[in-house]
Formats: structure tokens, C-alpha cells, sequence
């Protein structure tokens, strides 16, 4: 069975907010056997609506709609979707209800605009919506479902997991999809590539292998369809094995993590700690790892320390060392890295110093010059790179390469134990 995702909003299509919403009903979907067919965006414009209604219905069974519900002039999706099924309007008495009770709980007069929020296209089923005012709307037209919902995510979500999945599921026959991932690092797509050919060439029609690169790191994920889940894991496990054995020295692991949750657990294994110093990533890597709930099991803390007084009476950086060699050099990491793990107490240290631009470059330290240092209680590994001049680029790359660095004295430490 497929699906298509359409949002509604000029805000998605001028990049004022980010479309997270059908990442997440992609992946609700295909939890229970629904394929996306096609993710679509389209303007507060009633002609674009409509023929990306129409597009839709040619090419999916299910269509989810979020965005365009709100009380204001600019929120048309209603209106739309009653022109395109050929509806009127009613208002519903549940929608109304749940109005009313939200204006009374917050203690706000209750204005006819926000009343005509419960005004819904007089064919559609209504699905009271617990946590906003606009309501969610079930059409059904030629064999074809279509469900309007909310653009604020946690009211989609709460609609999606309690209403919309359960329906779909109780309905149709769905089959059974299965995703393995594989995160590997320190080896290109393409060497990869070759590495796995065999394996690759001979997956059977119903296993796909994706490759998905994300600096310096390649996802693998194999998907099978069928109608048997356990013998489909089977098969999948058995072909992920095969790349495993295969490339095992450039596995991290093998599930659907990003790379830091990855070291997370494998220092957690090992009952590891580990402590960051910042600077030109500006608390940047402290974030990736503290965004992953368990992290402070390992993760101690750490420093975000641009100016030379923070490095010296934070992290014990030399005065003579910033002087002689300046903040962004191999000695001021090095120095930021084993002062992290002396004053932090900790197993491991990550530092970062460098030039994130666009402006602060010199002719021998341009901008995207960045010194990153990893320290443990017996080592540091210190190593410079030449990102560009992209301040956010030049911070993300920073961080992916600190996370390699440091997942590569892990496994160096491992294997000399």
C-alpha cells in the first residue's frame, strides 16, 4: 500500500521552519507496512492545493495532509478540501466542544473566528482533536483516503499514533517491512562499494540495499518486504552478517544510531568517561551527545572557552603557549585536551580550536583551519583540518571529525588492552 505526504504552508517553502513532520509520518508509515510514495510541499495557494490533491490521488491509496487549519485568512486548507470534494460546511459539535473547553481552561474570551475552527466540510469524519482547536478529517473518495490534520507536530503526532495508524491498520492488510542499518566509518561510499559487491549482487529482489554517507560516516540499510516478519528478519540479519564480516573493521555498529549515541554505548560498555573543550564549535559536540537521554552515564561535562583567560584558568592552557603558537595550533588543543581530562576527571577528552568564519583568517591560518585533539589518561592525538568557509558547515564537520577521532583512540586503546 502506498502513501503520499502533502504539507501546506509558505513558511515550509521560504525555509522559515523545517518540514519535520512528514520525516516522522514517513517513518510511522512504514512501521506498519505503508510505503511513501512521494513527500510534496505546496503554498497557501488554493489552485497549487488543489492539483497536488489531484497529483496524489493518481499515485497513493492513503494521503496525510498537515498545515493550513489555523483561524486566520491565510490557513485556506479547509475551504480547499471542501471545493475539491464538492462539499458544504457543518459545524461539528465535538470539534465545537473541544474549542470551548480549551478557551475556558486557558481563560480566554472564545471569538466567533475561533468558533469556526468546529466548521468542517459536511462529507468528512470528524477526529476530535485533544490538544488544539483545529480538527482532523477523514474523506474518503473513489477507494481513496485522504486525512487533513494539524500542522503543529505534537498535535499531528498525538492524532497519527492514536487515531490515524490504528484505523489504517484495523483496515487494510498490511505487509511487513524490515530495516537493518549498518553505521560504518573511516571508509569511503564507494570503497565500500566494492568491499560488498558480492554480497550486494546477490541480494535476493525483495532485500534493497541503500547507501547513506554523512562525512566520513556511510549508513547501510537493508529493507525487505514480505509478508512474514520473522522469516524477513531472518533473511535480513543473515545478509547483514555477511557485510559485517566483511567490513568489520570499519563497523561501529550495527543500528539505526548516529555516530555519537554509537560511542555513547560503547563507552558505556566500558564504564568510560568522557569531557569536552570547545571553542570555535561552541558547545556544539557537547549538544550532539547530550541530546541522547543516558549520556550522563559517561558524558561529564565540559567547557565552551573562546577567550585565552577561559583556556588558561578552565583547562590549564600556558599563557606562553597561547602566546607563542596562538589559540588556533596543535600546542593550545593539545594543552585544552589533557587539561580536560586532569580537571575533569574523566577517561577521554575531545578539544576543538579553530577558525569557523566567515571573518578571522590569516594567510597562514585561513578560515576553516580547525586543531582537533583527543586525549585519554596515556595518549592525545592531535590533528589538523582545512574545512572551508562556511561557518555552520566548518561547525558540523568539526564535530563529526572529533567523533571519529575519538571513536578511533577507542578502538586503538580496545585492541591494545
Amino acid at each position: 500500500m502506498l502513501a503520499e505526504i502533502i504539507t501546506i504552508g509558505d513558511e515550509i517553502l521560504i525555509g522559515q521552519i523545517v518540514d519535520t513532520n512528514s520525516a516522522w509520518m514517513a517513518k510511522q508509515l512504514n512501521s506498519i507496512g505503508v510505503s511513501v510514495k512521494q513527500i510534496t510541499s505546496v503554498s497557501d495557494d488554493e489552485t497549487h492545493i488543489l492539483q497536488a490533491l489531484a497529483d496524489a490521488e493518481k499515485r497513493a491509496e492513503i494521503i496525510l495532509i498537515t498545515g493550513g487549519l489555523g483561524p486566520t485568512k491565510d490557513d485556506i486548507t479547509k475551504k480547499t478540501l471542501a471545493k475539491y470534494f464538492g462539499m458544504g460546511f457543518r459545524r461539528d459539535e465535538g470539534a465545537l466542544e473541544m474549542v470551548t473547553s480549551i478557551f475556558k481552561k486557558y481563560n480566554r474570551p472564545l471569538l466567533d473566528i475561533n468558533m469556526q475552527q468546529a466548521d468542517v466540510p459536511d462529507g468528512c469524519e470528524v477526529i476530535v482533536n485533544r490538544n488544539g482547536t483545529a480538527p482532523c478529517m477523514w474523506f474518503e473518495q473513489n477507494d481513496k483516503i485522504f486525512v487533513s490534520m494539524p500542522g503543529v507536530p505534537y498535535e499531528m503526532m498525538y492524532l497519527v499514533d492514536d487515531e490515524i495508524l490504528p484505523r489504517i491498520t484495523s483496515r487494510f492488510k498490511l505487509p511487513s517491512i524490515v530495516h537493518k542499518t549498518i553505521l560504518t566509518a573511516n571508509i569511503g561510499e564507494s570503497f565500500l562499494a566494492k568491499e560488498i559487491e558480492d554480497i550486494e549482487d546477490n541480494l535476493p529482489a525483495h532485500i534493497k540495499l541503500a547507501y547513506l554517507p554523512k562525512l566520513g560516516q556511510v549508513r547501510l540499510r537493508l529493507s525487505a518486504k514480505g509478508e512474514n516478519e520473522t522469516n524477513l528478519k531472518a533473511e535480513v540479519d543473515e545478509y547483514a552478517n555477511q557485510i559485517i564480516a566483511k567490513v568489520k573493521k570499519f563497523v561501529v555498529i550495527d543500528d539505526d544510531v548516529p555516530l555519537e549515541k554509537a560511542i555513547i554505548d560503547i563507552m558505556k560498555k566500558q564504564s568510560l568517561t568522557l569531557s569536552t573543550a570547545e571553542s570555535c564549535t561552541g558547545g556544539y559536540i557537547a549538544h550532539l551527545i547530550t541530546q541522547h537521554p543516558g549520556c550522563s552515564s559517561v558524558y561529564w561535562g565540559g567547557a565552551v572557552a573562546y577567550a585565552y583567560e577561559l583556556k588558561e584558568s578552565i583547562l590549564g592552557v600556558k599563557e606562553s603557549t597561547l602566546t607563542k603558537f596562538g589559540a588556533v595550533s596543535e600546542e593550545t588543543v593539545t594543552e585544552m585536551a589533557e587539561g580536560a581530562v586532569r580537571q575533569f576527571k574523566t577517561d577521554y577528552s575531545i578539544a576543538v580550536s579553530g577558525i569557523a568564519g566567515p571573518d578571522g583568517g590569516t594567510e597562514d591560518k585561513p578560515v576553516g583551519t580547525v586543531w582537533i585533539a583527543i586525549s585519554s589518561k596515556n595518549k592525545t592525538v592531535a590533528k589538523v583540518f582545512n574545512f572551508s568557509n562556511k561557518r555552520i558547515q566548518n561547525i558540523e564537520r568539526s564535530a563529526a571529525s572529533a567523533l571519529m577521532m575519538l571513536l578511533n583512540l577507542l578502538r586503538e586503546d580496545q585492541h591494545n588492552e
